[in-house]
């Protein structure tokens, strides 16, 4: 390749068509190289300037300041190349609280029982890829009505099959029997399938027993359903459903076998339980109080808050007609949810990044950066609540989260800069997963943009 005279425009054309070329191939060339315009160090929480990042096997191999002519001279050698020169380059985002199997959520109660087991997981096919190409290469999936099509879905990706995040997934949802995990709002003599209980326990003995069944299927963590929710005909978010001895047992057993815990907690009294009782994470956390937010900081537990979402709910849900009385359970949640959450910042709680995904159209998850921002927190940390923290939750911060040498070559490119405009994020214009060029502005396979 002769590439005296080439404008870095035209290179980084070049770079793009080799690298597609390779996608489309199915092969995995050995390495990759980057320039980088700006690059976030999520580790220091830093912005640096025009730096170059190799990549080999789908891991970084190093970064450093780009050195005077590197870009020619592996264009010299035909080498795969990305000129991300004009763009500031992140880690892969992730999203900890997403539901990619299944349709998203309507106002039909009979819903998931008019779907099945293999619709549900095709139907995950097309909500990863748009996942992805929003920009979020990993993803904690936290349960699916029908047992294990989540387990089916991040199985498939890993294998190639599909397109898609990494996944972490839960099996199934921990529930008490007509609690906030189950199908509710039918009528007393519908029969609801048992792959759809798979997860339902009403005592100690029947938590342990449901932990080791779901990981033994494949989950890769437990979720309990610790109080009612928004969504679950017939359950009130702030009343508790596990007592703290019920959650301790999971977190008992997900121990014994190297897993963990997280809880869907509305309610104060909810929340607390699980802290005490030692899950990992708290998911949505509506009425999270002065007590809980000290007993978070005092166990570790990090915050996954869905700040988005209520208004995704009350203006959808008030469109297409979803019941009453979850508009009233949103109404009651989504302010106080926000007050809580931007206590919990200023309490230096730990952030992770979840939305809900499922409850609103999959690839939108970029649109909460900007509320968790208004609640209080630097975009940088918003940013870092999305890459280095879930890693840090999930233990795998030595495989991902950041762009450092052996991690994973999770890498997305963003025209501007998102420490100053956090909401560029929902504009990606290239998402590189393990070395492979997934998507780009300017080639064959575009980028999901949400210019709403």
């Amino acid at each position: 390749m002769h590439t005296a005279g080439k404008t870095p425009s035209t290179l980084l054309a070049l770079g793009l068509a080799t690298a597609l070329s390779v996608a489309a191939g199915g092969a995995q060339a050995d390495e990759l190289y980057i320039r980088a315009g700006k690059m976030l160090d999520v580790d220091q929480g830093r912005v640096l300037s025009d730096q170059w990042i190799q990549v080999r096997d789908g891991k970084v191999v190093q970064v450093q300041p780009y050195p005077d002519g590197a870009l020619e001279q592996q264009a010299a050698r035909n080498a795969r190349i990305l000129d991300w020169s004009r763009y500031t380059v992140l880690p892969g985002l992730t999203d900890l609280h997403t539901h990619l199997v299944g349709d998203i959520q309507s106002s039909n109660y009979a819903a998931p029982l008019m779907s099945s087991s293999a619709r549900d997981a095709l139907v995950g096919v097309g909500n990863a890829r748009e996942t992805l190409r929003a920009g979020f290469t990993t993803v904690r999936d936290v349960g699916a009505y029908r047992a294990f099509t989540d387990v089916a879905l991040r199985d498939a990706i890993a294998a190639g099959t599909v397109e898609g995040p990494r996944m972490f997934v839960a099996g199934a949802y921990v529930t008490v029997t007509l609690g906030g995990g189950e199908v509710t709002g039918l009528a007393p003599d519908v029969q609801v399938p048992a792959e759809m209980r798979r997860g339902v326990a009403d005592s100690e003995a029947q938590v342990r027993q449901r932990v080791r069944e779901l990981l033994a299927g494949g989950a890769d963590f437990i979720k309990i359903i610790s109080t009612g929710a928004v969504l679950a005909a017939g359950t009130e978010p702030g009343a508790p459903e596990y007592s703290e001895a019920e959650i301790r047992a999971a977190v008992q057993e997900a121990a014994l076998h190297g897993s963990f815990v997280t809880a869907h907690a509305h309610g104060a009294e909810g929340i607390k339980r699980a802290v005490r009782a030692g899950v990992r994470s708290i998911e949505h956390a509506s009425y999270l109080d002065d007590e809980g937010i000290a007993l978070m900081k005092q166990h570790g537990t990090w915050l996954v808050a869905d700040v988005y979402n209520g208004d995704y709910i009350e203006d959808v849900g008030r469109r297409d007609g979803w019941s009453e009385e979850i508009l009233r359970k949103n109404r009651e949640t989504t302010d106080t949810q926000r007050a809580g959450f931007a206590k919990a910042v200023r309490a230096g709680v730990r952030i992770g990044f979840g939305t809900d995904s499922g409850v609103y159209p999959h690839g939108l998850n970029a649109r909460q950066f900007s509320y968790m921002v208004r609640q209080g927190m630097s975009p940088m940390r918003a940013i870092q609540s999305a890459t280095i923290e879930p890693a840090r939750l999930m233990r795998r911060e030595s495989e991902f989260g950041s762009i450092a040498a052996g991690r994973s070559a999770d890498l997305i490119a963003v025209a501007g800069d998102p420490v100053a405009d956090i909401e560029i994020l929902r504009q990606v214009q290239a998402v590189v997963q393990a070395g492979r060029l997934v998507c780009a502005a300017d080639a064959a396979v575009a980028c999901r943009q949400d210019k709403r």
